[in-house]
């Protein structure tokens, strides 16, 4: 059993930057992929990036492809999202998950098998 707590969000202006993090525990954290998910109210929860076990292959939706980066650090159990050049439009409840399936990065949440708490990232213009 894995435990995710992000932290990080806030709100902020359009155009600045965020960091979000994600710290694993209760589980081998190396041996799971790791993606960003975002959700509006009324909205489905929608992949943002990916990143395989051992951080050499990335995956992005293409709205934030250039201006945000996903790493991980496995010596401290951590993903994180760097958010650039924020815009109104990325306004949401982001999520960190975890999925234990094989090398590919996959982008349904239904396929991710831990989920963290979520937190709120709030971008006015």
């Amino acid at each position: 059993q894995v435990q995710l707590v992000e932290s990080g969000g806030g709100l902020v202006q359009a155009g600045n930057s965020l960091r979000l993090s994600c710290a694993a525990s209760g589980g081998s954290f190396r041996n799971y992929l790791m993606g960003w998910f975002r959700q509006d109210p009324g909205k489905e929860r929608e992949f943002v990036a990916g990143i395989s076990r051992s951080g050499g292959t990335t995956d992005y939706t293409d709205s934030v492809k250039g201006r945000f980066i996903i790493s991980r650090d496995n010596n401290r159990n951590t993903v994180f999202l760097q958010m650039n050049d924020l815009k109104p439009e990325d306004t949401a409840v982001y999520y960190c998950a975890a999925d234990r399936g094989l090398s590919t990065i996959r982008t349904s949440p239904i396929l991710y098998d831990y989920w963290g708490q979520g937190t709120q990232v709030t971008v006015s213009s």
